[in-house]
């Protein structure tokens, strides 16, 4: 799991017009994970200010991931794609589609 995040921030340091927003579970609860211009912070949870500290677990659970325009702004998102599994993620960052 960590290594998609790593995918997402390699990416979004490349295409810093979008967000990508992660919802998962960790530990048994819900989080929101925000990556944007090479880094990755919890929306729900604390975020390690180490960058070498994982935020998803191994044992964590990707359920989906938004697409969106950046800058973020929570009370008006603006949407590329809605709801990706990790599949339809890995393989657009491995095609560049």
């Amino acid at each position: 799991m960590s290594s998609l995040l790593a995918q997402l921030e390699r990416y979004t340091q490349t295409q810093p017009a979008e967000v990508w927003l992660v919802h998962a579970i960790v530990e048994g609860e819900p989080d929101r994970i925000l990556v944007f211009k090479g880094f990755s912070s919890s929306l729900m949870r604390p975020t390690a200010f180490d960058p070498d500290v994982p935020l998803l677990p191994p044992d964590a659970t990707i359920e989906s991931i938004d697409r969106l325009q950046a800058p973020f702004n929570p009370d008006s998102p603006q949407y590329l794609d809605q709801g990706l599994s990790v599949a339809e993620v890995e393989h657009r960052l491995n095609t560049g589609t």
